[in-house]
């Protein structure tokens, strides 16, 4: 079933479109560099020397995260707008639906950086910058990561206000990107707590 959609999204996708191929290089590359960077910072320190603080490292890093996300979402949309729609969608209530994920992703993706705090939201973890113990409050009680899904969730829903197969396609691959980078951050983030979490208890 799943082969079956894809090969039904890309009879509506052109892959050779330079806007479809940059989304594809943006939404892949973004996740790689932030977590390529914050690893060799927590190994060597580099930043934190550079900016003389980790505090103003973790920040630089985030402003540049922050702005590779809004190039991104540029290339997401103009690669939607650059190829056809699907007429099936194209309707008041595949609107007002994607309105309501929009919604849901918005409420999913602020709120975890309210508990998360900037720090805590871009990487601070690599850069020794650790909270009291890992958060549990809303909307971590509700999902893991829910700044990824809140984000995947974004993208759905402006894909399906636009009425557009190219932004269901690159949407999933948002989706899959995320996952690959939770396999790869969660055991790193769980063992610093679990660390600080012995310390704690040795003293």
């Amino acid at each position: 079933a799943d082969l079956y959609v894809m090969t039904w999204l890309l009879g509506y996708v052109d892959p050779s479109d330079p806007c479809f191929v940059a989304a594809i290089l943006t939404i892949t590359f973004n996740p790689l560099f932030w977590n390529v960077v914050a690893r060799w910072e927590q190994k060597t320190r580099q930043l934190s020397r550079a900016f003389r603080s980790p505090y103003l490292a973790c920040y630089s890093l985030g402003a540049a995260i922050l702005l590779l996300n809004v190039l991104r979402s540029h290339c997401f949309t103009q690669a939607m707008l650059s190829q056809p729609k699907m007429e099936s969608l194209d309707n008041p209530t595949a609107y007002r639906m994607g309105l309501a994920l929009l919604g849901v992703g918005s409420t999913f993706v602020l709120s975890s950086f309210f508990a998360l705090g900037f720090t805590g939201t871009f990487l601070g973890d690599y850069f020794g910058i650790l909270k009291e113990a890992r958060v549990t409050t809303f909307p971590f009680n509700i999902l893991d990561n829910p700044m990824y899904w809140g984000s995947t969730a974004n993208y759905l829903g402006w894909a399906v206000m636009h009425a557009s197969p190219t932004g269901l396609l690159l949407t999933a691959v948002v989706a899959l990107v995320y996952m690959v980078a939770i396999l790869y951050e969660e055991p790193f983030t769980a063992q610093i707590y679990q660390q600080k979490a012995s310390l704690s208890h040795k003293r």
